[in-house]
């Protein structure tokens, strides 16, 4: 009998223990859904019902692939993303990011990152926007993004990665950034699109350098110090092309910024349909740069026009 007792009272622990064990495991999994509140807890599940207070709370209990949602007006936090995911700020959703980076990415080689509806204010100290290090893409949508002073959105890829920029506005860039760089790293490259997007007020518009094959169309880049649309190339090729846009009262006096500037033997810039005018000079072009015109552009009222390097046939 004392054996009999023994057994089932070894059974019974046995089952407590896996009960407590599942138990555990269901309070560590991660959620493809997590929410955060200004009136949450990071010690929370994340759940709609028990929002967390953070985005870096909000990660951790997030499975890759799953989706981070805001659910009332708040700053909430920078973020360090390693692994594919969505930060949706659901237009109400903020990021103060004084003296430092609001979002890194730095994650897998196969992972594609989602920022949308966000607002991310640099407090004119921070570092840059919104900077990818790594990862297979980045997009970016519905967002704001100002008072930093490097760039907006610095993209410096380690390896071949894609940047995809919707409706979103970038001000206020200043010290040694601007709205916009793309400038691959190591032997990584970059394939962007930047559409109906807004470069306002930085150092410089956007920058694309070495390795690089970006678009920017239907888009207003305005006001900039320096220039409005760079390519900058000296080993690889850096192609730019320019379709359908306003670039206008960009350059800070004395002939230092051009509404398109094309730098290096390696750079090369297709313009179609923009009207160009009112900056201090049209088309740049230094150091062997090219500047190519599908001949359907307005360039004028600029201080200086300038001309383009070769022409293009419309088919």
């Amino acid at each position: 009998m004392f054996y009999r007792h023994s057994v089932i009272g070894t059974a019974r622990r046995a089952l407590v223990c896996i009960a407590l064990l599942l138990v555990s495991s269901a309070c560590f999994a991660q959620a493809t859904r997590t929410w955060v509140s200004g009136v949450g807890d990071d010690a929370n599940p994340c759940s709609r019902t028990a929002p967390c207070k953070t985005f870096a709370g909000a990660i951790s209990k997030t499975a890759a692939g799953g989706e981070i949602d805001v659910l009332d007006p708040g700053g909430f936090g920078t973020v360090t993303i390693t692994k594919a995911i969505t930060i949706d700020g659901s237009s109400m959703g903020g990021i103060l990011a004084s003296g430092t980076n609001g979002i890194i990415v730095n994650a897998g080689a196969n992972d594609v990152v989602r920022i949308r509806n966000m607002n991310i204010n640099g407090s004119g100290t921070g570092l840059a926007g919104i900077r990818f290090l790594a990862g297979k893409t980045l997009h970016v949508d519905q967002s704001v993004i100002y008072g930093f002073s490097g760039f907006g959105i610095d993209f410096l890829p380690s390896a071949v990665s894609r940047l995809f920029v919707n409706n979103v506005k970038v001000n206020g860039a200043q010290g040694t950034g601007g709205g916009i760089q793309v400038a691959p790293t190591g032997t990584g490259g970059a394939i962007g699109t930047i559409d109906n997007t807004r470069l306002e007020g930085n150092t410089h518009g956007l920058i694309v350098r070495n390795g690089s094959i970006v678009t920017i169309r239907n888009s207003v880049v305005t006001g900039n110090l320096g220039h409005g649309v760079t390519a900058i190339s000296t080993t690889d090729i850096a192609d730019l092309t320019v379709e359908n846009s306003f670039l206008s009262s960009n350059g800070g006096g004395a002939g230092t910024g051009a509404g398109v500037w094309s730098s290096g033997p390696m750079a090369v810039i297709h313009i179609s349909n923009n009207v160009i005018s009112d900056n201090e000079v049209g088309l740049g072009i230094v150091s062997g740069g090219q500047i190519l015109s599908f001949g359907n552009n307005k360039v004028a009222d600029n201080t200086t026009d300038g001309n383009p390097t070769g022409s293009l046939t419309q088919r």
